[in-house]
């Protein structure tokens, strides 16, 4: 939306005019020009501009009353980006953006009376927010059930009844046996639980560390968790986005953007820090369209990591792994992101959703019959960003715990010599495999000595 803004508005015959764009994902260089530039100019701007910066030259203000605001959706656990209606106080900021060296005017393409029926202030983030980490603290710090603490924003109890059952998924929390408050009633922290809130982080990336350790693929696991942590460091500007694709090409991996990422930071170890000065590690990133500033974030993200893996008594070596170990322990964080591929071209996801391998992926059309994504986002359509290839039969050994198994046509077979019946298993409602011959007896010992 905002470079069609811009394009509209170049199109226009304003010769000393210059009309700049601002995002949180525009190159940093890109981004300084709204306080270099010194003739007239237009910024067009996301509500990244709506606080904590003060453009100089700013004299008018048009306000649209909309924004893209992120929204967690508890249930089909998605991540959306949906447009929606600012609060007052996010309008009276986005008019605080003028006037402030001199008289200003800020026009709302929206009636005063909307602006009187709208929200006093934008919701909380806990409210929308994924709750999983928070009741992965509060239930190792001993405080109880989250829906008595005293929130000042009390989160809703689908949004806590969606962080357990996340918990459930990464092997978190199991049935205990002891009588607790609703909803909390007989669940507790398994031993995987208590090491991953010793971590101190999002579950999901400590769930991988943890089957990354048992993989023996630490080193490249740290490196990626560190990675999605931080917005992606690759950058693609407008007028240069041909260019960028091509050097980026180089870091491409048919079956997996998380492999795309480690070519990346291979690439950085070896070529930028041989680098001496600081203006030569910013021209190494300028000329391979890396964010300088990003790259240097990953950079500390991994160093933190390292630092707490290494008080969990555990050694983080260099890259010897191979791909189906870094992927098995990435999927013990992601299980709730897989995806089967119809004929259609879309993906049916866990809990019944559909989505799309997002356009910026470099798997895109090859991916498999079997994906897993770092996350999905909702903007035009359900995307997955970050996807790779996967094997089914990792499913069903990382996630046995979930897997639904339903056995029929229970009957005797003369060599084995035991009762046998035909076993579907199925993972969120997507079909792992089909008609298995399995030993029933000790399934169901009395129906197996009847047909016996």
């Amino acid at each position: 939306d905002i470079l069609e803004t811009c394009r509209m508005l170049e199109g226009r015959k304003w010769p000393l005019v210059k009309v700049l764009p601002l995002f949180s994902r525009l190159p940093a260089g890109e981004q300084r020009m709204v306080y270099t530039v010194t003739a007239p100019k237009i910024v067009v701007a996301t509500n990244v501009a709506e606080t904590s910066l003060t453009i100089p030259g700013i004299r008018y203000v048009v306000d649209t009353g909309v924004a893209r605001i992120a929204q967690y959706q508890p249930g089909t656990r998605i991540n959306s980006l949906p447009i929606s209606p600012i609060s007052r106080a996010s309008a009276d900021q986005r008019k605080g953006r003028c006037g402030r060296v001199k008289e200003g005017l800020c026009v709302r393409l929206y009636s005063e009376v909307d602006y009187e029926s709208r929200e006093e202030f934008t919701s909380p983030e806990i409210l929308r927010s994924d709750l999983a980490e928070v009741i992965l603290r509060m239930t190792d710090l001993g405080l109880g059930d989250p829906l008595q603490f005293p929130f000042i924003d009390r989160p809703a109890s689908k949004a806590v009844h969606d962080g357990y059952d996340t918990l459930v998924e990464l092997g978190a929390m199991r049935k205990s046996g002891t009588q607790y408050q609703f909803p909390n009633y007989g669940w507790e922290l398994t031993e995987t639980g208590r090491l991953m809130a010793r971590m101190q982080l999002d579950p999901r990336l400590s769930r991988m560390l943890l089957e990354a350790r048992a993989e023996n693929c630490l080193p490249e696991v740290t490196v990626l968790a560190a990675a999605l942590s931080i917005r992606d460091p690759r950058e693609r500007p407008p007028d240069k986005s041909a260019q960028a694709d091509a050097v980026h090409a180089a870091f491409r991996h048919p079956d997996s953007d998380f492999l795309v990422l480690l070519n990346i930071w291979n690439r950085y170890h070896s070529d930028f820090e041989k680098l001496g000065s600081l203006v030569q590690k910013r021209r190494f990133c300028h000329e391979n369209f890396l964010s300088f500033n990003r790259m240097r974030e990953w950079r500390d993200i991994h160093a933190q990591l390292k630092e707490l893996v290494a008080e969990m008594g555990w050694k983080v070596g260099g890259f010897t792994s191979g791909t189906p170990q870094i992927h098995r322990a990435l999927l013990a964080g992601l299980l709730g992101n897989i995806g089967l591929k119809t004929e259609e071209g879309h993906y049916l996801g866990a809990r019944g959703i559909r989505f799309w391998v997002h356009p910026g992926s470099g798997v895109g059309r090859k991916s498999g019959r079997w994906i897993m994504g770092a996350e999905l986002t909702e903007t035009t359509r359900l995307y997955a960003r970050s996807v790779a290839t996967i094997d089914p039969e990792w499913l069903e050994s990382i996630g046995a715990h979930l897997v639904r198994r339903h056995q029929v046509d229970p009957h005797w077979e003369k060599t084995p010599a035991h009762v046998a019946a035909f076993e579907s298993g199925t993972l969120y409602g997507l079909p792992l495999y089909a008609k298995r011959r399995v030993h029933y007896g000790p399934m169901d010992p009395v129906e197996s000595r009847k047909v016996f």
